[in-house]
C-alpha cells in the first residue's frame, strides 16, 4: 500500500522544537565555575596512613595539612597561619619494599637573627620512606640508604602529619637572616672588631637527624 502524501503531518514544526539541539552554552558561565570551585577545593592529608595497603593500590595524595595543627614546627615561628601543600605516592620499588615519598612546602614567617624582625621563608622538602617493624633488625640491614625508615604503628599504621612536620622542621635553618641588601641591619655596621670564632651551639633538632640515620 502506498503512502498518502496528503495526509496531515503527525507533528507540527512547534511541537519538534524541544527535540531540537540548542547550542550549548559558553565555557565561561555556571559550569566553568562549578569547574574552578573544583580543582580550587583544599583536600586535607589523612593524618594516618597504612603504607602497605596504600602501596598495593598505588595510591596517591595531593593535598593540605593547616600549618597551625604542626605545633614543634610552629614554635619557631612568629605565625601559624597558612597550609602546608603536599603529594605523597605510595608504591612499591623492585626489591619489593613498600616506598612512601613525596614532597612538602610551605611559606612561614620567621625572626631574623640580624635585625630581630619578621622574614618570610619557603620550607621546601622531599623525602623517601620505606616502614619497617621496630623489632625486624634483618629487614633494616636490607634497607637502601637512598631511603629512611619509618616505624609502623600496632595498627600496621603512619602518622603521615608527624612525619612531614619533622621534615619541615630540619629544612628550618638554625640561624634565619636576611639577604644583607634587605636587611634594616647592615653586617658593615656590626663590626667592631675581631672578637674570635663565636662558640658552636648545639642544634635542637639534631636528635631527628639522627633518627633517620638508624
Amino acid at each position: 500500500m502506498r503512502p498518502h502524501y496528503n495526509a496531515k503531518p503527525r507533528y507540527s514544526p512547534e511541537s519538534c522544537e524541544k527535540y531540537v539541539k540548542k547550542p550549548a552554552e559558553p565555557f565561561d558561565t555556571l559550569g566553568l565555575l562549578l569547574y574552578d570551585a573544583r580543582l580550587m577545593q583544599k583536600v586535607k592529608i589523612p593524618v594516618t596512613l597504612d603504607p602497605v595497603k596504600a602501596a598495593q593500590k598505588r595510591s596517591d595524595y595531593e593535598g593540605i595539612i593547616v600549618l597551625s595543627t604542626l605545633s614543634r614546627l610552629s614554635e619557631s615561628l612568629l605565625s601559624n597561619d597558612g597550609d602546608v601543600t603536599v603529594r605523597i605516592e605510595c608504591g612499591t620499588d623492585q626489591q619489593g619494599l613498600t616506598v612512601l615519598q613525596g614532597t612538602a612546602t610551605c611559606l612561614v614567617s620567621v625572626k631574623c637573627e640580624r635585625c630581630g624582625e619578621a622574614m618570610p621563608l619557603t620550607l621546601d622538602c622531599s623525602f623517601a620512606y620505606t616502614p619497617v617493624n621496630g623489632d625486624d633488625d634483618a629487614a633494616l640491614e636490607l634497607i637502601p640508604e637512598r631511603y629512611d625508615v619509618i616505624e609502623r604503628n600496632e595498627h600496621g599504621e603512619i602518622n603521615l602529619r608527624q612525619l612531614i612536620e619533622d621534615e619541615l622542621i630540619l629544612t628550618l635553618p638554625l640561624f634565619p637572616m636576611h639577604a644583607p641588601e634587605d636587611c634594616s641591619v647592615k653586617p658593615e655596621s656590626m663590626s667592631f672588631g675581631d672578637i674570635g670564632p663565636e662558640p658552636e651551639k648545639p642544634n635542637p633538632f639534631a636528635v631527628l637527624q639522627e633518627l633517620k640515620k638508624k
